[in-house]
């Protein structure tokens, strides 16, 4: 199991190296732009909806990856892994661990195995699944990473116990998702388009809720948010 890293000068580097492999995949998509705020549409839609910069969204991002050390070498569960445009970059550097993808969207997973091959990376299984059914066995992962799920899952309640099922005792669960009551231009946008385009799904946790669910279930919990968007990091 790893530990969040301590050190600012291994955690730059090791994002250093998640931005150049973005680079390498040339991924000009509208999805992919705007969750790396690498495009001027996606930049666009950052600030309008979001109120983020190119600085936020990295900020962000930085977070949430800092939690799985470069020398990781145990089993990690990604759920969802979207077009994998945020974490393909990351697992050409974690080349030891034993990785599995999953999502829902057959397309998303399709998007995320071309970048996979695209970096001829061998570590990684692709899987289509829910994450409220996980099919594993219990205490099957040293790491469940869930970055920009939950606040698209339908069945939270599913998605918050089958995470914590196959994760082992003092296995690390951390991610990144929309929490409601931080800016409110970004709420307005999210209960009058995504929530009707089915994009996101509520109810939504706020900072407090949130807090206060992970210290129930986890320990060693740390949680920071940029804005509208928290990242989290705690033990089983």
């Amino acid at each position: 199991m790893a530990e969040a890293g301590n050190s600012t000068n291994t955690s730059e580097n090791v994002y250093g190296k998640v931005k150049s492999a973005y680079k390498s995949l040339g991924s000009n998509s509208f999805y992919d732009g705007m969750i790396t705020n690498s495009t001027f549409l996606g930049s666009l839609v950052n600030k309008v909806v979001w109120d983020y910069s190119k600085e936020d969204n990295d900020k962000l991002y930085e977070q949430v990856l800092s939690h799985i050390e470069e020398d990781f070498n145990g089993k990690l569960l990604d759920v969802p892994v979207g077009t994998g445009v945020l974490t393909i970059p990351f697992y050409s550097i974690i080349k030891d661990a034993d990785i599995t993808c999953l999502d829902y969207s057959e397309e998303m997973l399709n998007q995320a195995k071309e970048k996979s091959e695209k970096l001829q990376l061998t570590h990684i299984k692709f899987q289509q699944g829910d994450v409220g059914h996980l099919e594993f066995e219990d205490n099957s992962f040293d790491i469940v990473l869930s970055m920009n799920g939950f606040h698209a899952f339908p069945d939270k309640e599913a998605a918050y116990n089958e995470t914590y099922r196959v994760l082992k005792k003092g296995g690390r669960f951390c991610g990144c998702f929309y929490i409601e009551g931080q800016c409110s231009r970004t709420d307005k946008f999210i209960n009058t388009l995504y929530v009707k385009k089915g994009y996101f799904t509520p109810p939504f946790e706020t900072l407090e809720s949130f807090t206060e669910r992970m210290k129930k279930m986890y320990s060693n919990v740390e949680i920071t948010n940029v804005k509208s968007l928290v990242s989290f990091s705690c033990t089983k």
